[in-house]
């Protein structure tokens, strides 16, 4: 028995211990959706309403979990014969991503409250799905190797897809369903084939390992890792909406419910740049001069495209509002897109810059959309000339949009979203990228008319009588959570880059 146990003793365990602080708020926000699509099988047609406060109070208890998860230096799933390779990490980056991406799908849920009664759509799937979505997209900052973080980035894309087109009989909807589904599966399929590539030029597929490979390729798997790479970013550039691969959003915002819209604008597009973050920094710092330079012409093309589409459209048009801000995020795409290709020739703490940046637009583009959510309850073909006289009808809200419009812009009192500009402009200056700053100075110029001519007409002479409905309180909690948390990073922008500053990836 003695020598049993000795022997024991000695042999390598494969039992692998589970963290179960760490992936807490995976693991609520999952198992809360998955309460929700049991509960409405049971529920009666007049109490499923109280499905959207059941996610509500599971999106926030997940978000609470973040706070004893502050030292960020947790991590679970590791190999056995190699504890620093981990399949699941909590540190600094994580935590930061995964208080946006569960804060942004509290206020998405918030502003659904109302959508899914009002528009008669199927309660318990619209939860299950947005709740699996957010857990898909909370998984992704921890991901640390390339099978769980294409698991993450499909768990977050998949419910989408249907979330998107849940407005039954309603042709933009299913049409911008189809479209975002058959680019997104294609995006998808070129990121497996090169994670394969990677894979088998690399043989790991945990990050860490796979940057410690990629420095000694042999010269026979030099092309093979290289074609990796790039078709690994591919997926990753997609979900970003970078230019070329950015032909799916207006159509998708235009046809998906308005909460959803919004979610895509703040939380599809963290789980890009998450994903594209997490290969770039990590796992593939070796081939840095072939991605940095590829990410600086990205940004270049995406702010310019993006700025340029947005400034062509025309107020009187039906879903110009939401064309608008998709078009806005796209341009804003190329900005977030700046301090990671900057990364590339100064270092992994530029990162910093991108994560600031997406708190600043995720707060006040997601303000943006509950205040166009709380405007199309009286006026639904979502009209940038509809928002003409807002500040005589609701100022409240008026002043809310014009607060969040001069923040995309980076404008004075936004001040939040000027420091956010500054910071990324300041990345590309230290990171040699003259050029790339230049074209992000014009561009900011660019958009400065759209967003101030919006922002003007909020507060022009209304025309004609104006129908004020009460305003639902679950979209002006909305409003106001988005504005106070505006206000408060404009008047203490140190806030958010105390957050960011320094190293956000564990060691």
């Amino acid at each position: 028995m003695t020598a049993l146990t000795a022997l024991s003793a000695e042999a390598p365990t494969l039992v692998q211990s589970v963290d179960w602080l760490a992936i807490g708020p995976v693991v609520i926000t999952a198992a809360v959706g998955l309460a929700v699509v049991v509960a409405d099988l049971f529920l009666a047609e007049r109490h499923k309403p109280v499905l959207g406060w059941i996610s509500v109070a599971g999106l926030a208890a997940a978000t609470a979990t973040l706070l004893p998860l502050r030292a960020g230096d947790r991590s679970t799933f590791c190999l056995t014969g190699d504890p620093a390779a981990c399949s699941y990490v909590a540190d600094h980056f994580t935590l930061v991503i995964q208080f946006l991406v569960l804060a942004g799908a509290l206020v998405t849920a918030l502003l659904s409250v109302t959508a899914v009664r009002d528009t008669r759509m199927p309660a318990g799937e619209y939860w299950f799905l947005l709740l699996s979505s957010a857990a898909g997209a909370a998984l992704l900052p921890a991901s640390r190797d390339l099978a769980t973080l294409i698991v993450a980035l499909e768990v977050a894309s998949l419910p989408a897809f249907a979330l998107v087109g849940m407005r039954r009989g309603d042709r933009l909807s299913s049409e911008a369903a189809l479209k975002f589904f058959l680019s997104s599966v294609t995006a998808t399929a070129v990121s497996l084939m090169g994670v394969s590539f990677v894979y088998a030029a690399t043989g790991s597929l945990h990050l860490t390992q796979v940057a410690d490979r990629l420095e000694d390729v042999p010269g026979q798997l030099d092309t093979l890792a290289m074609a990796g790479v790039a078709l690994t970013l591919v997926g990753f550039a997609f979900k970003t909406a970078a230019v070329p691969f950015h032909f799916w959003v207006p159509d998708t915002y235009v046809g998906a419910p308005l909460p959803i819209a919004g979610y895509l604008s703040v939380i599809g597009k963290a789980v890009g740049f998450t994903g594209l973050i997490l290969v770039t920094v990590i796992a593939f710092p070796a081939y840095s001069d072939i991605w940095g330079p590829a990410l600086a012409v990205l940004a270049a093309l995406t702010m310019t495209l993006g700025n340029a589409a947005a400034l062509r459209q025309s107020p009187d048009r039906p879903n110009s509002a939401v064309r608008l801000l998709a078009w806005s995020s796209v341009g804003q795409a190329g900005y977030l897109l700046v301090p990671i290709a900057a990364a590339a020739y100064s270092g992994r703490d530029q990162i910093g810059s991108t994560v600031a940046y997406a708190l600043m637009y995720a707060a006040v583009n997601l303000g943006a959309f509950a205040v166009a959510a709380l405007v199309a309850r009286t006026k639904p073909l979502h009209r940038i000339s509809d928002y003409r006289g807002l500040y005589a009808e609701r100022p409240l809200a008026a002043l809310s949009l014009g607060f969040f419009l001069l923040c995309l812009a980076g404008l004075p009192p936004g001040i939040i979203g000027l420091f956010a500009k500054v910071t990324v402009f300041r990345s590309a200056v230290d990171a040699g990228l003259g050029w790339l700053a230049v074209v992000m100075a014009i561009n900011v110029v660019i958009a400065l008319y759209y967003y101030l001519r919006w922002t003007a007409l909020l507060f022009r002479t209304p025309e004609g009588a104006h129908t004020r409905t009460r305003a639902p309180w679950p979209v002006a909690a909305a409003i106001v959570v988005t504005a106070i948390t505006a206000v408060v990073l404009s008047g203490a922008p140190e806030l958010i880059l105390r957050v960011t500053s320094g190293s956000l990836f564990a060691q």
